[in-house]
């Protein structure tokens, strides 16, 4: 029997409220096992911080000093959200799958997707010599920049990366995909400067969530935040996402 997933396609909006709503689907996930799966995108271009990113190193990055920056709850580098799609997938692993499968899955998934569209896109581990190294003392400030094995690329560019967030037992996996080039990236090439294949956010969403949701097991459903978690992911906008010192702590 598929389990019965929501779906939810959201409008536009800020980083913090961003953040404060994939923490809210985590915590749901993590209480109740109700998995989420989340569309979204930014009112204005933000630069939101690995968890474990200084908040002085955006200076590095002239480009996009003057954005409004957001910390994530997930690790990695920096990523500029301009022109691309975000998905947040919330979830309590089962026996079928473990935690760590998951970027394969929404990753092999997403290149399958991305075949329909004429993109042929691959794992960085499949496309070149991807092999366990010790972490450079200095990565790339962007996260495009960065590679790991479970990565997507077009050629050799980066379009794809994904961090998750682990909480008692449950898992967000969220994750940027590059539809075009950003001003305020420049060094970082999207979908339709690789290809020449302009594609819609929601068009590249609906062709992904058939094929996830079918490898997943899971029925897809159009949904939306309950009233409990809109309440709290206004209180993480509050305590956490968009505050200062949580902003600026490292």
């Amino acid at each position: 029997m598929m389990a019965v997933v929501r779906l939810l396609f959201d409008p536009p909006a800020s980083g913090p409220w961003n953040m404060a709503v994939d923490e809210s689907l985590l915590e749901t996930a993590a209480a109740t096992g109700r998995a989420a799966l989340r569309f979204y995108q930014w009112q204005v271009p933000t630069l939101s911080l690995g968890y474990f990113q200084s908040a002085a190193d955006r200076q590095q990055h002239a480009a996009s000093r003057d954005c409004p920056l957001v910390r994530r709850a997930s690790g990695g580098g920096a990523i500029l959200h301009d022109r691309e799609l975000t998905y947040g997938i919330a979830i309590a692993p089962s026996g079928h799958f473990v935690a760590s499968e998951l970027y394969d899955i929404a990753h092999q998934t997403l290149i399958a997707a991305l075949a329909q569209f004429g993109v042929a896109a691959a794992l960085y581990r499949a496309s070149t010599q991807c092999k366990s190294t010790a972490a450079t003392p200095s990565p790339p400030f962007l996260c495009f920049q960065r590679r790991t094995c479970s990565d997507i690329v077009c050629g050799e560019a980066k379009i794809v990366g994904s961090a998750q967030r682990r909480r008692r037992g449950g898992v967000l996996q969220h994750g940027s995909i590059v539809l075009a080039r950003s001003p305020l990236a420049p060094e970082v090439p999207g979908l339709l400067e690789l290809t020449g294949q302009p594609i819609e956010p929601q068009e590249l969403a609906n062709a992904w969530t058939s094929v996830l949701g079918i490898r997943l097991g899971w029925a897809l459903t159009p949904g939306e935040l309950s009233n409990k978690e809109a309440a709290r992911a206004k209180e993480l906008v509050e305590s956490r996402f968009g505050a200062s010192e949580y902003t600026a702590r490292r």
